[in-house]
């Protein structure tokens, strides 16, 4: 469903290459689509392909070269640093393979981290870290650091962490990629849990069996797209 006439995302013709020896290299080359509320999208590709720097700039960890990116109506590529990390903060959660957790923190500190920097009052802030925790099924190992925990029950907690916040995008950056098969397959029923509560989810991956469970797939290959299904109109 598309509650909003206007895009969440907006890529308009989006190139980005890297300086070596003097010579550009292309990483990225007019890349266009548009995701609107509410999907769920996958973007797959073998390593090299670009995938990897498209995500950095959804997720305003970079600025591409050339081309038009809108983000919630703002033009990403006009904003400051400041400004763009603090979209980074309140619009979009990240979900790494990794997880990316601090190692001296609990379960609770490591979501709440991103909470603080927000500058959300304390009463406010342990409601919606203690909901998100519970919301992934980990009420009872909250204060459990990450050496106490699964591979698994880490990710859960990275996607605690991501949707503590309530930001409308959680960008996912391989969140299988560390974990068995069945340990997997249930943080994609999270995912895709997430989805269907209304969070838009941009999956990014090498792995088509987990680019499937997506609504949308773009496959990208040599930094274009060489293939967009399931868009939405």
């Amino acid at each position: 469903m598309i509650s909003s006439p206007r895009p969440l995302i907006e890529v308009d013709r989006l190139s980005h290459g890297y300086i070596m020896a003097g010579e550009r290299i292309p990483v990225l080359q007019n890349i266009s689509f548009r995701i609107h509320d509410g999907e769920f999208v996958a973007i797959i590709g073998p390593s090299g392909s670009g995938k990897s720097t498209l995500m950095n700039m959804l997720g305003c960890l970079d600025v591409a070269d050339a081309g038009g990116y809108m983000l919630d109506g703002q033009d990403v590529r006009q904003l400051s640093d400041n400004k763009l990390a603090q979209i980074r903060n309140e619009k979009i959660g990240f979900i790494f393979q990794q997880y990316n957790l601090l190692p001296k923190l609990s379960a609770y500190e490591n979501v709440e981290l991103p909470l603080i920097y927000r500058n959300m009052p304390h009463r406010e802030r342990k409601k919606a870290v203690e909901a998100a925790l519970r919301s992934v099924g980990l009420e009872n190992r909250m204060h459990n650091r990450p050496s106490a925990l699964s591979g698994g029950q880490q990710q859960r907690v990275a996607i605690a962490r991501a949707i503590a916040g309530n930001p409308p995008i959680l960008l996912a950056d391989e969140p299988t990629g560390a974990l068995d098969s069945k340990t997997g397959a249930e943080v994609m029923e999270t995912i895709k849990d997430l989805n269907r509560k209304g969070h838009t989810i941009i999956l990014i991956t090498h792995d088509l069996s987990i680019a499937e469970q997506a609504k949308r797939v773009i496959r990208i290959m040599d930094g274009e797209i060489v293939e967009d299904r399931g868009a939405a109109g």
